[in-house]
């Protein structure tokens, strides 16, 4: 997809971080390095081999350094590139908002008619 003409920088950010888990991978390892096993406990609901490929597809966006500690039993870790880091900058607002809006998105998802497909 050649994104170099499109008027909305919206279409490159998604590109990068769009699809449902990589925001909340990106959240979980914005403290510091961060374990697969944690990352796995942390990102509720994500299968192993989903987390496996939006890792993969972060590490060669640039967004996150993969780190094989080379020890038995394996240690592996993900950590922020500073790439990355000014990516979590942008999606903090959208957290702040989510935060702030909560309850009325909540009430709105429990009222929304039901669609049977």
């Amino acid at each position: 997809m050649d994104m170099s003409d499109t008027p909305c920088g919206l279409d490159v950010s998604l590109a990068v971080v769009g699809g449902k888990w990589k925001p909340l991978i990106l959240y979980h390892v914005q403290g510091g390095p961060t374990r697969f096993s944690e990352l796995k406990r942390r990102v509720e609901g994500i299968s192993e081999k989903v987390l496996i490929q939006q890792l993969r597809d972060l590490v060669s966006l640039n967004v996150v350094v993969r780190r094989d500690h080379k020890r038995v039993p394996p240690v592996v870790d993900y950590e922020l590139t500073p790439f990355g880091k000014t990516l979590v900058e942008a999606l903090v607002p959208l957290c702040d908002w989510g935060n702030e809006n909560r309850s009325k998105v909540m009430e709105m998802l429990a009222s929304a008619p039901k669609v049977d497909c």
